[in-house]
Order: C-alpha cells, then sequence, then structure tokens
C-alpha cells in the first residue's frame, strides 16, 4: 500500500517528495504552481527529473493537483476556457516530468438553465485539452460534493464524461472520500450498494488516487469540508470498512486533510495504516 499526504513544493519537486517521504508516506500530491492561478509555470526539467529519480529509486507514487480557478463547464469559446486549457497542458507537463501518474481536475460548475449544455462543455473542454498532449500522464477527474452545483457527484456521470471523450484512455479518476459522503452518495449504511455501482460501471477500472479525507459535516450535507482521518462523520470503522476494498487498496491513498493538535499527518497516516491492517 502507498499512503501519503498533500506536501508543499516551496522546497522544489525533489523536496516535496522528501518531504512526504519523511512523513512515512510512499505517496503524496502537489499544486504543480500557485493554486490560485491560471498561469503557466516554467518548467525546470532538471528539478523535475531530480524528483522523478528520487520516486522511482524509493517506489513514491504522486500526482499534481491543477489549480483552483480550473472549471471545465465553462463555454469552450470564452476567455476562461482557452486559459484553462493552456494552464491544464502545463500542469500536464509538470506531472509528465515529475512521474506523476497525472493532475486532479474537479468536474466542472455549470449553473445554467440547461445541465446537458454543461455537460458538453466539460467533454469539449477535456477534448480540447487532450488533443494536443501525448505523454502518459493522465488527467484525474475528481468527483464533486455539490456544494456549488449539484454535477460531477455520481459515478455514472463521471463515467459517461469519459466514456464521451475522444481520449478517454487520457482520462482517469481521483475518488474523494469526503466529497462522496457530502454529497449524500455515501451515507455509511449503503456501501455495499454504491460499491456494486461502481464496479458494474467500470468505474474502479480508471481510478488512479484517492482523496482519503474524514467528512467534517453529515451525509447529504453538500458541505465540502474535510476533518482529520477517524474525527468526522465517517469515522474510523466506516473508513475501515473503505480501506478493506480491494479497488481502494490498490491505489495510493492520499491525505488532504487538517492537522489539529497533537494530529499532525505523520499520526494521521499511522491511523490509516492501522485500519489498513498495516501496522
Amino acid at each position: 500500500m502507498r499512503i501519503g499526504s498533500h506536501v508543499s513544493i516551496k522546497r522544489g519537486f525533489k523536496g516535496a517528495a522528501e518531504e512526504a517521504r519523511g512523513l512515512g508516506g510512499l505517496a503524496y500530491q502537489y499544486f504543480p504552481k500557485n493554486p490560485r492561478s491560471l498561469g503557466v509555470k516554467e518548467l525546470d526539467r532538471r528539478e523535475a527529473e531530480r524528483c522523478a529519480s528520487y520516486c522511482r529509486e524509493h517506489g513514491m507514487a504522486s500526482i499534481a493537483h491543477s489549480p483552483y480557478p480550473v472549471n471545465l463547464a465553462f463555454a469552450p469559446e470564452s476567455d476562461h476556457a482557452e486559459r484553462t486549457a493552456i494552464s491544464l497542458l502545463n500542469d500536464l507537463e509538470i506531472a509528465e516530468a515529475c512521474g506523476s501518474l497525472g493532475t486532479v481536475v474537479h468536474f466542472g460548475i455549470y449553473k445554467g438553465p440547461d445541465i446537458l449544455e454543461g455537460y458538453r462543455h466539460i467533454i469539449a473542454s477535456l477534448d480540447r485539452v487532450l488533443k494536443e498532449w501525448t505523454g502518459s500522464a493522465k488527467i484525474l477527474v475528481e468527483n464533486q460534493a455539490g456544494d456549488h452545483a449539484p454535477m460531477g457527484t455520481t459515478f455514472d456521470e463521471l463515467v459517461q464524461i469519459r466514456s464521451l471523450s475522444r481520449y478517454p484512455e487520457k482520462i482517469g479518476f481521483c475518488l474523494d472520500t469526503c466529497h462522496l459522503f457530502a454529497s449524500g452518495v455515501w451515507d455509511r449504511a449503503n456501501g455495499e450498494s454504491w460499491m456494486d455501482k461502481a464496479r458494474e460501471l467500470e468505474y474502479f477500472d480508471h481510478l488512479a488516487a484517492i482523496h482519503l479525507n474524514d467528512s467534517m459535516y453529515e451525509s447529504g450535507s453538500r458541505r465540502d469540508r474535510h476533518a482529520a482521518i477517524g474525527q468526522g462523520m465517517i469515522g474510523e470503522d466506516n473508513l475501515r470498512w473503505l480501506l478493506a476494498q480491494p479497488e481502494i487498496r490498490s491505489v495510493p491513498l492520499i491525505l488532504e486533510t487538517p492537522e489539529p493538535e497533537g494530529y499532525p499527518h505523520r499520526k494521521q497516516l499511522l491511523t490509516v495504516a492501522n485500519l489498513l491492517g498495516l501496522d
């Protein structure tokens, strides 16, 4: 099992990998550039190769996370869609150079009257980027909590968006457990039913990583607020059940949780190891 947490690149890409390993992890996530901007970052390929080499040496897995302003649901002819495409290609280039599996992108937020138009925009945005992309790093579409719009919360939507793209082989998934819970798809009592649905849709065949987060609020709240592992409404028993599923254990698990006093990521990773039965 490869577990880890989100880390900073303030010490560079290799420094981020070293920090993740220092916390006891063999997986990590990082922002490839300023997470608040759609700007393009000049890539230092020598630094990125040092990161990739370090990860290969220590058997580490990593994913990038694209900036928050990325919104795949904007109209293709809009300026935002153009800047998003350029930014995502930059993220993929950085992820590829660092040896990462791909870059995580939120499903998309659309508030227009015709939700089908929003889906069409998302597909067009993905195709626009992936037409130009020839690397092995993938766009990893993340399920949403439903706090800004109801789109992107179900496995049906995620699988359909991928299948309708011209480049499905360049698209994978990142499953966020807090979002799954907050959206109401998971309500603690229905674990087997949503697992069966995801299996039926072959969602897990394309799952590349998991954001392992507890939830500060109850199922169906549509409030995206992460809690430290075992200290939220999902709780240790339900996380233990989740982590026992073979599809979940087969991909990197990455914490995006807060670090309350006395319970930093290092200790939360030990809790995860315990839940996995690895201690």
